[in-house]
């Protein structure tokens, strides 16, 4: 998508997208689901990444769809699995108590570190972290100000928003969450599911479509 980063889209049920900086660091966010993770690894190395050179696994939130994979990419690559802070102190409710009601074993894996509370530097890259919940307790979102790049986990996708419903699911909250996200500079919109949104005009419009009809019934 640019020079440093890397879309991969969902490729079944409970899978979800996996975005890759390759900079000073590789980091690989949301590795999705165990079941699609060599499809994964197959698409890395066509665009020359191979998984030995990945050094950070992290996740926008740990809902099972997105944080399956962690352990076994981290088995595979030798990376290290690093979460943010809020990640851990939700694990109960966002990944147990989540895959419990969905019906799902819970996959845990062991962080390997934490990630500043503001800011992940991969090298001429430098993330912003923004706390987005409403989706879940744990929502990060990931923002590079120089590229205007936005990777907002399940916070909003293209015309709707992650569902409220869950564990830690909250309508007031996601509804600040998107509001506040709105007035970023934001050319590419990367969202866990569906489609992605490039140009800021089309961004824009997407914020208001939410904005005006799926915001309004939460």
């Amino acid at each position: 998508m640019t020079d440093n980063l890397y879309f991969y889209p969902e490729k079944g049920i409970l899978d979800c997208n996996t975005y890759v900086i390759k900079d000073e660091l590789t980091v690989v966010i949301d590795p999705g689901l165990t079941e699609f993770l060599p499809a994964l690894i197959d698409d890395l190395v066509k665009d020359g990444i191979d998984p030995e050179d990945i050094d950070i696994i992290t996740n926008t939130h740990l809902h099972p769809d997105h944080c399956w994979a962690n352990k076994a990419l981290k088995e595979t690559s030798g990376a290290k699995i690093l979460s943010h802070p809020l990640h851990q102190k939700f694990c109960d409710i966002t990944l147990v108590e989540v895959s419990r009601i969905l019906g799902l074993p819970s996959v845990g894996f062991k962080e390997d570190g934490y990630l500043d509370n503001n800011r992940l530097n991969c090298g001429d890259v430098e993330l912003e972290l923004i706390h987005s919940p409403g989706h879940s307790l744990d929502s990060i979102c990931f923002y590079n100000k120089k590229q205007e790049i936005l990777i907002c986990g399940d916070v909003i996708f293209s015309q709707n928003t992650g569902r409220v419903d869950l564990p830690g699911g909250n309508g007031e909250q996601l509804k600040q969450s998107i509001e506040e996200l709105s007035r970023l500079k934001i050319e590419y919109l990367l969202p866990g599911h569906m489609d992605i949104i490039t140009g800021a005009e089309k961004v824009k419009s997407n914020f208001e479509f939410v904005k005006e009809n799926i915001l309004r019934w939460l």
